[in-house]
């Protein structure tokens, strides 16, 4: 009890900072990005827009099976956003009843800034031709109703950790996508990945700045909270994907092979991430820490290098797997 008393207490204490911290991380609503501007112009001319439709159809048909199973259940994960902000919403210190504090303030507009992401991909997908829509929206659908649960319970400290992590591991996703988009001269769909990129990239320093601030003022605890979500491992959003009729989470694990596979984000990057944060939170410098949280941060400067010991002898199956979501047609 006392704990959670000290995190709602470091809570309330940061809140008063949030809206300088939402000026510097989040783009007002006029100003920033909005899907219809990487999208065929549906209020224009109607041959203009077939012809762009058109296009995006030709230059989709060059894209291999496996970049669509990623884009695809990148889409997915973006798309289940209503699950995120609840899950938010319900942290210690974040208030949306009792007049709506800085916290829930900042969640609603993170939120928004996110909720592009999906409806821009999914626009992109239904036009492209290349995809199964119904299937992808069913397993949306499973995604949402399914539920998160990532262990972080209710604890500010965990989430932030989380969401620092996730946030960096997204970046590194949507970069790649747009990254194997541009060799395969398809500017458009790279450009918008790139921009979503941007987005998460932001968000990643949101986070991490929030974790910086409970490193200075309870530093044991936080330890204790980057310790505790490490060594149970970062669950990735979408962990519960599921096609139709199978089981929770029965989708993730081919959907990550792809992702490795093709190397939109491996077991490396994963590595790569976890070192970039304990780089930027300055563990080997933090002082005054109890045993315990000594302990645990010796448990965190020794992780990168036993982790890439077991990745590298990871084996990742060759053979694509048969998703419902990607037209059978375009298997290469």
């Amino acid at each position: 009890m006392a704990l959670k008393n000290k995190r709602i207490e470091v809570m309330n204490f940061l809140e008063k900072d949030i809206d300088a911290l939402v000026q510097k991380y989040l783009i007002p609503i006029e100003k920033i990005w909005q899907p219809t501007d990487f999208l065929p112009n549906t209020e224009g001319n109607d041959e203009e827009f077939f012809e762009e439709v058109k296009e995006i159809r030709e230059l989709a048909k060059e894209l291999p099976y496996d970049f669509w199973v990623v884009l695809v259940g990148d889409m997915i994960t973006e798309e289940a956003l209503p699950t995120y902000e609840s899950w938010l919403m319900d942290v210690e210190g974040v208030d949306q009843v009792n007049g709506k504090n800085g916290w829930s303030k900042w969640v609603s507009q993170w939120t928004g800034e996110e909720n592009r992401h999906g409806d821009v991909l999914n626009k992109y997908l239904y036009l492209s031709g290349r995809v199964n829509m119904r299937e992808i929206e069913v397993t949306t659908q499973h995604l949402i109703a399914d539920g998160f649960d990532i262990g972080t319970d209710r604890d500010p400290y965990k989430n932030f950790v989380y969401t620092s992590f996730q946030e960096l591991a997204t970046y590194v996703s949507h970069n790649r996508v747009a990254k194997i988009a541009k060799d395969f001269g398809n500017k458009r769909l790279a450009k918008m990945c790139k921009i979503i990129a941007g987005d998460e990239m932001r968000h990643h320093h949101a986070y991490s700045e929030f974790v910086e601030r409970i490193f200075e003022v309870d530093p044991n605890q936080m330890m204790m909270a980057f310790h505790y979500m490490m060594k149970q491992k970062i669950t990735m959003p979408a962990h519960f994907l599921r096609e139709t009729g199978g089981k929770i989470g029965s989708a993730f694990e081919e959907f990550s092979n792809t992702a490795q596979r093709i190397g939109v984000y491996t077991s490396m990057d994963y590595i790569d991430i976890l070192e970039k944060l304990t780089k930027r939170w300055e563990i080997d410098k933090i002082t005054n820490l109890n045993d315990e949280a000594e302990k645990a941060r010796d448990y965190l400067m020794k992780l990168p290098s036993r982790m890439t010991r077991v990745a590298e002898r990871m084996k990742v199956p060759e053979n694509s797997f048969e998703f419902k979501w990607v037209q059978p047609a375009i298997i290469k």
